[in-house]
């Protein structure tokens, strides 16, 4: 057996018995009748091991609150359709404009994308733990009626959270493509889309890049596509789920997310949210480089930086990796298993070559004095 990792003491870590201390504050006070563990993804490339940790990692986490808290849970994934597919530069503006996955492709091809890149794994996680799983494409969470009642009430208050949401600019991106049968383009940084919020509805004012200045209303029963920018979506997807009484959004993110978390609790308590309403967070370890940077495959392939020491080329691919997905799912959760073991190993960043180690050896977990 080989003993590992070797990780040190944090303040966190330090603070904590199990890795799921850090919910008990929140089930305590909240009592809920579930816990919904909540992990997104950009469904724009293939799944790397960055991708499996993460999702590994929420379907144990979810496995030990359920025997800590005695609490049914599942867990809830969100394929995000919206990351730009192309992006060019409108020569009359200057602006860039971008056509997003969901308008590129459609929703029919990205949904049997999923199928394929995705819900095999979910499903071997799922049956080996014996939590259930549901699947939610964002072009159609954008379309629920809940989503854009939040948005709606969200964006009545944006001007107090507006610079929370872009500290660079003040202006929180809203993108709702053009509606032109086989358009779908929107400016990318949205400097010429106009909001006109109505009791029930908005009127937005957008200029494409093919067919000029349209408008849009987005109401709660509409089909037109909400894009939000990154940091304003899940604020929106946050307010939502903490505002449902008899369930615990428990939202699981890899550990780059950690800072960017701040701003969007900020905008969150700016518009009006107390402290105690905040969304419930599980970061997950990141997989880094040799510099400590997060492994990177978009660097990698457009040759901005190499294959760190120790990697491997299905780190950057899962389906390559060397063996079954069976083999790969039981390989996942026995490196789970030695993370969520210690709140040392968990609150931590792994190098690839570490984690390519431990993914190919027996482990056990040994606790840092």
């Amino acid at each position: 057996m080989t003993a590992c990792p070797a990780s040190p003491n944090t303040v966190l870590a330090n603070a904590l018995s199990s890795v799921e201390d850090v919910l008990a504050p929140r089930v305590q006070a909240a009592g809920p009748r579930r816990i919904v563990f909540v992990v997104g993804t950009q469904i724009n490339g293939v799944p790397h091991l960055g991708t499996s940790l993460v999702q590994s990692l929420t379907f144990a986490a979810a496995a030990r609150a359920r025997d800590r808290f005695r609490v049914p849970v599942e867990v809830a994934f969100g394929a995000l359709d919206n990351a730009p597919h192309e992006v060019v530069v409108d020569e009359a503006s200057g602006h860039r404009y971008q056509r997003a996955y969901a308008q590129a492709l459609g929703e029919d091809v990205l949904a049997k994308q999923v199928d394929v890149l995705y819900r095999p794994l979910f499903a071997a996680l799922s049956d080996r733990l014996a939590i259930p799983f549901s699947i939610e494409m964002y072009s159609r969470q954008q379309q629920t009626e809940e989503y854009r009642r939040t948005w709606l009430r969200a964006h009545s208050r944006i001007d107090a959270a507006r610079w929370w949401l872009d500290p660079a600019h003040g202006t929180p991106h809203v993108r709702v493509p053009c509606p032109t049968a086989g358009c779908g383009w929107a400016e990318k940084y949205a400097q010429r889309t106009r909001i006109l919020l109505g009791v029930d509805h908005a009127e937005v004012r957008a200029v494409c890049l093919h067919h000029g200045p349209y408008e849009v209303v987005i109401d709660q029963s509409g089909s037109d596509y909400l894009d939000l920018a990154t940091l304003y979506r899940n604020l929106v997807k946050e307010l939502s789920a903490v505002v449902a009484r008899d369930r615990l959004s428990v939202m699981v993110k890899g550990g780059d997310w950690v800072f960017g978390s701040t701003l969007v609790d900020n905008a969150l308590t700016a518009i009006g949210l107390t402290a105690g309403q905040l969304p419930t967070r599980l970061f997950c370890p990141q997989v880094v480089t040799d510099t400590g940077a997060k492994l990177s495959k978009s660097l990698i392939r457009e040759g901005r930086a190499s294959m760190p020491e120790g990697a491997a080329p299905w780190m950057l691919d899962t389906r390559e990796w060397p063996g079954s997905l069976n083999e790969y799912a039981d390989r996942l959760l026995s490196l789970a298993e030695v993370l969520l073991s210690d709140p040392r190993h968990f609150f931590r960043s792994y190098s690839a070559g570490e984690l390519g180690r431990m993914m190919s050896q027996p482990t056990r977990s040994v606790t840092t004095p």
